[in-house]
Parts: structure tokens; sequence; C-alpha cells
């Protein structure tokens, strides 16, 4: 395989919001993003963002028609569809529990509380917690505990 460009890991998943500028600014406190690049259009709208944490890249876009591409499908937020999912994204971090606490005072909804996860000793164990962003994208967080 080829080299990916500098400063992009192989595969980068993009998420949408209703109010992506909102968004971002809320990934940012809650879960501990930088921003790496926020292209703003008209009024405010969200063009194209990149965000990292450690060496993970995500984009995060605005939902809902795109009027400089309107022959696309366009993308909706988990919360425009009764909080249908198709994914969940996992994050490294270094202290689970630090980093549930401050998605949690920053209004993530945690729907797993951090606990073990021990495959066996042929395997990992891992502490994770999942949480819910405001527009209903679900993440897990986790902290490998043990490599096999």
């Amino acid at each position: 395989m080829n080299a990916t460009p500098t400063g992009w890991p192989r595969i980068t998943p993009a998420v949408f919001f209703d109010d992506a500028a909102t968004a971002i600014d809320w990934l940012c406190q809650a879960f501990g993003f930088d921003v790496r690049l926020k292209v703003e259009g008209d009024n405010g709208r969200i063009e194209h963002s990149e965000l990292v944490y450690g060496e993970g890249v995500i984009m995060v876009g605005q939902a809902g028609p795109n009027p400089r591409r309107p022959e696309m499908q366009y993308p909706t937020s988990p919360k425009t569809v009764s909080g249908a999912n198709t994914q969940v994204l996992m994050l490294y971090v270094d202290d689970v529990d630090a980093h549930c606490a401050r998605a949690r005072a920053a209004g993530a909804t945690i729907f797993s509380d951090p606990e073990v996860h021990d495959y066996g000793p042929d395997h990992w164990s891992d502490r994770s917690y999942g949480a819910v962003d405001p527009e209903g994208h679900h993440w897990w967080f986790t902290q490998r505990l043990r490599n096999p």
C-alpha cells in the first residue's frame, strides 16, 4: 500500500450534525478533540472540518442538503431520524474514568458507565464507557489495560 497523506490515518470517519458548528465546539469541550481545520460557508454552514484526537482524525459536517452539491443524497443526524444509528465511533484514551467525568460534566449522556472488558489471557483487557452526544451519535471510549 502507498503511504497516506501526511497527518491522515488510513480511514477517517465523517459524522453529520444539524448544527455542525455547535457540535464541533461541544466535541472539543466534552471529548477533548482539537480543531485542525474548519471551513465555514454561507451563514456559518460548516463546509468541511477536521478534528483530531491524538493521531486520529474525524470530519464533522453539516447535515441536510448541500446547495453546492444538490445531486448528492444528503447526510442526516441521528437526532433527525429518532436517534437511529448505523455506526459507533471508538477512541482510545489515556484515562477512561477522567474522560467519562469530563464528558458527563459537559452534558454527554452516558449509556454505559466505565467497566472492564476482559477477553482472557490470550487476548486483551480494556476499560470502556459509552456516551451519546447531543444529536444522538454513539461513542465508545476505551483504555487498554492489558495486551495479550
